[in-house]
């Protein structure tokens, strides 16, 4: 039997100090903890794959601080909790002090109906918080653009000087693709200030 550590957070920015001396006062050994820094929304990471599909084997151990460690979507979390039980992978939940407990032989059934409701409640409360995290994202978007915050790339502004290089290939002194390698324009961008002269005049 191999016991292996999850630990995960969102962003780059977090940290995974925590989770992993909670892993490690458990007794996960630090080569057997697995760290990730993506999303909750799914189970497409990279990492938590090696361990799901290739580390993990019938009789081991998968030791998380938490339940939404491994995913913030209910329908997700019982799926993956059912193809661990039925590869025999234990799952102890460090926050969920009943998964934890080793029971005789016979008594199992025991645990797993504590667990099943417990799973039920804490897998609703993950996903609600994953729901909630995305609408307050939403409403800080449409705040700030009603603000008059833009979003993504700046958009690139017409050189003061445009005309002036524009007219040098007006009168065939270069070629519109030397005039766009000159001022580090693409294409569209030429185009786009080309029109919008072609607009005024």
């Amino acid at each position: 039997m191999r016991v292996y550590g999850y630990a995960r957070v969102s962003s780059k920015e977090q940290h995974l100090d925590r989770q992993i001396t909670a892993l490690r006062q458990f007794g996960v050994e630090d080569r057997n903890i697995i760290e990730e820094k993506a999303s909750g929304k799914d189970f497409n990471r990279p990492n938590y794959a090696v361990l799901r599909n290739a580390l993990l084997r019938e009789g081991d151990v998968l030791v998380v601080t938490s339940l939404d460690r491994l995913s913030r979507n209910k329908v997700d979390i019982k799926e993956e909790l059912e193809y661990y039980r039925q590869q025999n992978v234990r799952i102890k939940v460090l926050d969920l002090p009943t998964t934890l407990i080793d029971l005789a032989e016979g008594e199992d059934w025991v645990l797993d109906m504590v667990n099943h409701i417990l799973i039920e409640v804490l897998s609703s409360i993950a996903e609600q918080e994953r729901v909630t995290i995305r609408k307050r994202q939403e409403e800080g978007i449409a705040a700030a653009k009603a603000k008059g915050k833009k979003f993504g790339r700046p958009e690139i502004m017409m050189p003061e000087d445009f005309p002036q290089q524009l007219e040098r290939v007006k009168r065939q002194e270069i070629s519109a693709k030397q005039l766009m390698q000159e001022l580090g324009l693409k294409r569209n961008t030429y185009y786009r200030f080309v029109h919008e002269l072609e607009q005024l005049s």
